[in-house]
């Protein structure tokens, strides 16, 4: 009998798929959603699955993320091969996926990042931009998208879902977290052309081969139709941190030389994407929303209810978030 992970059962995967006996391991990363990496002889394959407990109404679709990837396949926005969705809970406990397994670089932290040097980073950071850009041209209507989201209305929906998703993980006392929201509320920009999002489009959510060139986009559990300018604003606010050594991204090395915010942008404006305007509402709403995941993954981890590397300190940055949040809509970027 194979010894199960956490939240995998290697022997009822093996059967629901029809391979031979699998090993597996839990992927180092992402702070929501399980991703495994799992083999048997011959093959190797990616599942995804929701966490073990908590689970926030409308977070960690399986079937929304396996759905975007699949459409996104015979585009220019690279994405991994999906192979099955499963969506009953008698095989592992919850809706799962399995998808390709792309071999390349992810860049998790300020030292992997340092150690490219700045003309790779720069060249890194263009890349990430025209990427996103590829995406936020993709008519969703031509790649069979066109009822994944409501776009009307988009920022504000999303505001009331993030302070729903804080009551449901709320468990201390948050200074300046409820006003951070009401200051957004109050000054919400007009929302430009819709577009498919990503919803959480960073760094380290993409594989690099070793031509520098993105070979996969991944996590793609926050996806939907809205406004492509909240990816922009996401994208800004994990560099900020990266480069200042705040967060998961940990300690930059000493002299360590970083490209600023306009290599993303230039490279976004220049492949075509959407109009950059009111930036910093858009990077402050990038820290609420932060705030608010960080929050969630503090509550489960202390319940117990997910697994991962690094999740005992997640809840510290939930103040710094809401810090930097209210400085960004007073003083700009």
């Amino acid at each position: 009998m194979t010894e199960p992970l956490p939240g995998l059962d290697l022997d009822a995967l093996s059967a629901h798929l029809g391979t031979g006996r699998l090993s597996g391991e839990l992927v180092a990363g992402g702070r929501s959603n399980l991703t495994y990496l799992v083999c048997d002889e011959r093959r190797s394959w990616i599942v995804r699955r929701p966490p073990l407990g908590h689970v926030l109404a409308t977070a960690h679709d399986m079937a929304r993320e396996y759905r975007v990837m699949t459409a996104l396949a015979p585009t220019d926005v690279p994405v991994p091969e999906t192979f099955t969705l499963c969506e009953d809970p008698a095989v592992l406990g919850a809706p799962f996926y399995v998808m390709q397994n792309v071999v390349g670089h992810v860049y998790r932290t300020a030292q992997a990042a340092a150690e490219l040097g700045l003309p790779r980073l720069t060249a890194l950071a263009g890349e990430l931009g025209e990427v996103l850009a590829r995406l936020h041209r993709t008519d969703p209507a031509a790649v069979g998208l066109a009822d994944f989201g409501r776009p009307g209305g988009y920022l504000e929906r999303q505001l009331a879902r993030w302070s729903k998703q804080l009551e449901a993980s709320r468990s201390r006392d948050l200074p300046g977290i409820d006003e951070l929201r009401d200051r957004l509320a109050g000054s919400l920009p007009p929302t430009p052309r819709a577009a498919i999002v990503h919803g959480d489009y960073r760094l380290d959510n993409v594989i690099f081969g070793d031509d520098d060139r993105i070979a996969a986009v991944v996590d793609w559990e926050m996806a939907t139709l809205g406004d492509p300018l909240t990816d922009i604003g996401a994208l800004l606010l994990y560099w900020e941190l990266l480069v200042s050594g705040q967060g998961m991204f940990g300690e930059v090395p000493k002299g360590a030389e970083f490209p600023g915010p306009e290599a993303f942008i230039e490279g976004y404006a220049a492949a075509g994407g959407a109009e950059l305007d009111h930036l910093p509402w858009y990077l402050a709403f990038a820290t609420f929303k932060l705030a608010v995941i960080s929050e969630g993954i503090h509550y489960r981890f202390r319940a117990g209810q997910t697994v991962g590397a690094g999740f005992e300190r997640i809840g510290e940055a939930t103040p710094v978030l809401v810090k930097r949040g209210h400085a960004i809509l007073t003083e700009g970027l």
